[in-house]
């Protein structure tokens, strides 16, 4: 009898130590596929980053949009995806302005940035990780995952974001659906 608990005790504790390692290997970036069909989204923002040289173009799927206008937290499949551009340099090696003062931006891209919201993601982060069910994920120009990139990063800066869904840009979300 002694013998047959201790077994059932160790199966259980087996049992339970291989679902915590299938549940951290689910965790992370490797959730985000990259979403091929990004274009059909809506462009809502784009942003000047001189200390990189590069224009960002910020999209997001019409539900997010949807959402954001009515001040509600953005629906489950939402994408936000960063298009990353280098921006057109003049011969000194510093960006180019269009006439209202606005770097330009060439058609290379040099790569993407996506943070992506799915039901049940996120459960297996600590609370002091965990961005609600945001996942976050860089990719590298071929659009392939970025192994380099630091993804923690991402949740640590979002994460006083609780307010607007995780999101710096939900107030821009909010002008672009009107």
């Amino acid at each position: 009898m002694r013998i047959r608990m201790k077994l059932i005790l160790a199966t259980t504790v087996a049992t339970i130590a291989g679902l915590a390692v299938a549940v951290q290997v689910r965790a992370g970036g490797d959730n985000i596929v990259f979403p091929t069909d990004y274009t059909k989204g809506v462009a809502y923002m784009t942003l000047d980053r001189p200390e990189n040289k590069q224009v960002r173009d910020y999209i997001t799927n019409q539900a997010a949009l949807d959402a954001a206008k009515k001040g509600a937290p953005l629906p489950n499949g939402t994408f936000i995806i960063v298009v990353q551009y280098a921006a057109q340099l003049d011969a000194q090696g510093n960006p180019v302005k269009d006439a209202n003062g606005r770097m330009i931006k060439t058609n290379n891209i040099v790569g993407y940035n996506v943070m992506e919201k799915r039901t049940g993601w996120g459960a297996e982060y600590p609370e002091s990780k965990r961005n609600g069910e945001w996942e976050y994920q860089v990719f590298r120009a071929d659009k392939t995952p970025n192994p380099n990139a630091n993804l923690n990063s991402c949740f640590m800066c979002h994460k006083p974001q609780v307010e607007q869904d995780y999101v710096f840009s939900y107030d821009k979300l909010k002008i672009a659906a009107q």
